[in-house]
């Protein structure tokens, strides 16, 4: 059962995490939270694109054929 969006996040972190995003908080001039934002934001994007290249290598792996063996005997001229 999916948790509504608005129900509060319980998020633990250890303890050198978070002296590490005070420590970058200070250094940057950011509020830990934009911090935080900004990383998931890459981490998504990051997942995001590995997801899909294994995609494209399942979808890929369904034919055993290389690319000129595929379209041998394809006639493309009207």
């Amino acid at each position: 059962m999916k948790k509504p969006l608005n129900d509060p996040l319980k998020i633990h972190f250890k303890h050198s995490t978070v002296e590490n995003l005070h420590l970058f908080s200070s250094l940057l001039k950011k509020d830990v939270n934009s911090i935080l934002e900004e990383a998931l934001e890459q981490y998504f994007d990051t997942v995001q694109k590995a997801m899909m290249d294994k995609n494209i290598n399942d979808e890929n792996a369904m034919t055993n054929l290389n690319y000129n063996e595929f379209w041998d005997d394809v006639d493309l001229d009207d």
